[in-house]
């Protein structure tokens, strides 16, 4: 996918706002500055624990304008259905968007709506963009040596939940999506850290990809403790019985932050204090070298490189 992007789409749409190929865009508009992002999901099945399809794609848009330092303001949203989709099952999922555009504090003010001939697409696929206002200056340039990695939760939930469900693993009375708005964790710690360098939100490629981009933008090291990553033993479990590596699984309810060493504990106290960070934790740090890696220090007290992942685990899982 990165190949794709960068061979394809970035030549032919080469701009000042695409160039640095973020989560969301950043722009000045009259003097404002707002963050515009978009995505499509394709999730199968479009019903999981903890969640539908409905409810991932306003939170997926709302927690990448979040990831940016952005307050979400505005989705639009586009539905290709397949033919022959029961109405109750498409109200059912309006109301899931209804009900998280709700609880992120977002109207969602436009929309389209295409049907396809049954089979030209897998019951229904839903494409949101999102408008936020800018609240802080972040980016992965702030990052610098001695800053520190916090993320707010158990990893590997919506991903290892989904698969289990489409699967038939039988994991689904144990672990639930983790599909959650995250703006109002974001905002508490912009509100309090003024040390704050960035913040992501490890979707798609789960929290490996989301920290390589991390220190590939930033020129630096991303060093993780594995003993200190929150992962749920029934996580663990599923993605040893499917050969996968939880780093790598998808997230839709968390929130990576990387801040000074000063604001650490700082942000930490942020985080766990909010309904959506109960669980979090400091799990790296970051080095001046080798730059743009990911390195993972195991529970046997040994290094070794976490490598980009060159296609992608699971497939429609956002």
């Amino acid at each position: 996918m990165h190949d794709l992007i960068k061979d394809v789409f970035l030549p032919a749409f080469a701009n000042a706002m695409l160039q640095p190929l973020s989560d969301s865009a950043i722009g000045d508009l009259n003097g404002c500055k707002v963050a515009l992002t978009t995505d499509a999901f394709v999730v199968s099945p479009i019903d999981f624990p903890g969640g539908d399809i409905g409810k991932l794609a306003v939170c997926g848009t709302v927690n990448e304008l979040s990831g940016a330092g952005a307050k979400p303001l505005w989705l639009c949203a586009s539905f290709i259905i397949e033919e022959g989709l029961k109405i109750e099952v498409l109200e059912r999922i309006v109301s899931s968007m209804k009900e998280a555009a709700s609880e992120a504090g977002v109207s969602i003010v436009a929309g389209d709506t295409k049907v396809v001939p049954n089979g030209a697409c897998d019951k229904l696929f839903i494409i949101t963009s999102g408008l936020g206002i800018v609240k802080a200056n972040l980016s992965a340039k702030f990052i610098k040596p001695g800053d520190v990695v916090l993320v707010n939760g158990y990893i590997g939930d919506h991903g290892i939940a989904v698969m289990s469900k489409r699967e038939g693993l039988g994991f689904e009375a144990d672990v639930e999506s983790d599909c959650a708005p995250l703006w109002s964790l974001a905002e508490a710690i912009i509100d309090n850290c003024k040390g704050l360098r960035c913040m992501k939100d490890p979707t798609r490629g789960g929290v490996a990809t989301a920290l390589h981009e991390l220190a590939e933008a930033a020129g630096v090291c991303i060093e993780i403790e594995e003993s200190a990553i929150p992962i749920r033993p029934t996580v663990l479990t599923a993605c040893e019985l499917l050969g996968i590596d939880v780093l790598y699984v998808a997230n839709e309810g968390k929130l990576l932050a990387v801040v000074s060493e000063e604001d650490a504990e700082l942000a930490l106290n942020v985080m766990r204090s909010h309904p959506l960070g109960k669980d979090a934790n400091i799990i790296g740090r970051v080095l001046p070298e080798p730059k743009g890696r990911l390195v993972i220090r195991t529970a046997m007290g040994t290094r070794r490189l976490v490598e980009p992942f060159s296609g992608e685990q699971l497939p429609r899982i956002c």
